[in-house]
């Protein structure tokens, strides 16, 4: 399949989607509710108002200046300009029952409550990644979409990247690569705060208490909100969770690749030691994966190996090289056959918009939609996603292990079936992370 060939079936399989959506939704437009209205909540929202004719009619956040704002742009982007109602709690947003559609996109530790009551609540749901904080909140979460019955996509958009569906398609089960023994994996972002600022009072604006919800109840920085709560382990997984997932999925999903067996990590924080935030600025983890070995390196200071991809995977095969990122691929072969390049496909002359939309990613913009799409397909035919939970539960699950490893300073073994760590009780006990009260920490009830 040459590239036009390969576009031109995405486009047949996209409009094949809309017809499947349409069908669904014949008589009315679905229903859309959003909880966590920052940076990606809008992102994912507003993708999914240029693919789909929804109707947005909630919006959730506890922060009401955020909100506030949010309210107005759906309003002007969305077909109706009607402006939705607006939400302090996702608990009173969803116990009105009328969202087909619920987004989520809060800070993590608040992924897998919301996720479980809306799928609770009906809806069908599109949560950011990583699905959870800890291993055990994922594992109630996939039972509750089985449970439930309800289509649940991760935010792990590279799956739904085109040049690297293109890639995965045209290089990999073509057997290009020929066979894969050893996968790097890798960011070099300076994405860690480096700032010591003092606590202080939260602003008037936000609603510190809920904000924090189950996760430890630290004195309020402004590092943390908006956006910087990343730089603190009580509320996510560090860059492991927000950077390594991606490309770990990615390549799970290139490969077709299950549960590693086995997770070493090593690092800490190495170099960056005057800021507030305690994720690690240095970190080397090993996914094992029988005859296969994944390596993820993560650095916040110094360069790049390659300035042309400070964040991607390199594929090395007995054929040839694949380097795969956000913002394009290349492939190398090793001795026969011709070196292929490939860009991302900015949409700005489709969606005009992306232009000007503050904030965006506009790289990202195209991949987002097409999850999207994607996401509206399984809702059609009630199947799976590209993304569903229970291959977002792998690739958090197996970033977690990772910084579990590392705090415990040894190799931790997976067994899949049992879904729990081998012989090592305290590992095991490492799964599920305290619940601050009075909120309850959800359990994987049977399907």
């Amino acid at each position: 399949m040459n590239r036009r060939e390969f576009l031109q079936t995405s486009t047949s399989a996209v409009l094949s989607i809309a017809a499947g959506y349409a069908a669904e939704f014949a008589d009315r437009k679905p229903r859309v509710g959003l909880i966590g209205s920052g940076w990606y909540g809008k992102c994912d929202l507003l993708r999914l108002i240029q693919v789909a004719p929804v109707e947005v009619v909630s919006l959730c956040d506890v922060d009401k200046q955020m909100l506030a704002e949010a309210a107005e742009l759906v309003a002007r982007r969305q077909a109706s300009k009607k402006k939705p109602r607006t939400y302090n709690d996702y608990r009173a947003m969803l116990k009105e029952k009328d969202l087909d559609i619920v987004l989520i996109a809060t800070p993590d530790h608040w992924h897998a409550l919301a996720m479980i009551a809306a799928v609770e609540a009906g809806a069908d749901v599109f949560v950011q990644k990583p699905i959870s904080v800890d291993v055990v909140e994922g594992q109630a979460m996939v039972a509750a979409a089985r449970k439930h019955k309800r289509v649940v996509q991760v935010g792990t958009q590279r799956r739904s990247t085109p040049h690297l569906v293109e890639a995965r398609n045209t290089i990999v089960r073509e057997g290009k690569l020929g066979k894969v023994g050893l996968v790097e994996v890798y960011c070099y972002y300076h994405m860690r705060a480096r700032e010591n600022p003092p606590d202080a009072a939260p602003p008037a604006n936000l609603d510190y208490e809920m904000w924090t919800g189950p996760a430890p109840l630290r004195p309020y920085n402004r590092l943390v909100h908006p956006r910087g709560w990343r730089a603190f382990m009580e509320y996510g997984n560090g860059i492991m969770g927000d950077m390594c997932i991606h490309m770990l999925d990615m390549v799970r999903w290139t490969l077709d690749l299950g549960w590693p067996r086995r997770v070493a990590s090593t690092g800490g924080i190495l170099v960056e030691k005057n800021s507030k935030a305690n994720i690690s600025d240095t970190q080397t983890a090993t996914f094992d994966f029988g005859d296969l070995t994944v390596v993820w390196q993560h650095r916040t200071w110094g360069r790049a190996n390659d300035p042309k991809y400070p964040w991607g995977a390199t594929l090395y095969g007995d054929k040839g090289t694949l380097k795969m990122s956000v913002y394009g691929y290349d492939f190398i072969p090793l001795e026969k056959g011709q070196p292929v390049h490939r860009d991302v496909v900015y949409e700005l002359g489709q969606y005009p918009e992306d232009k000007t939309e503050k904030e965006l990613e506009r790289h990202v913009a195209p991949a987002i939609r097409h999850h999207m799409q994607d996401f509206l397909r399984a809702i059609a035919s009630r199947g799976r996603p590209v993304a569903d939970i229970e291959q977002g539960y792998i690739s958090t699950a197996s970033c977690i292990l990772a910084n579990l490893a590392l705090q415990l300073g040894r190799t931790l073994t997976w067994d899949a079936q049992k879904q729990c760590v081998v012989s090592d009780q305290e590992a095991n006990d490492l799964l599920r992370r305290p619940y601050r009260q009075p909120w309850r920490h959800p359990e994987p009830e049977a399907t």
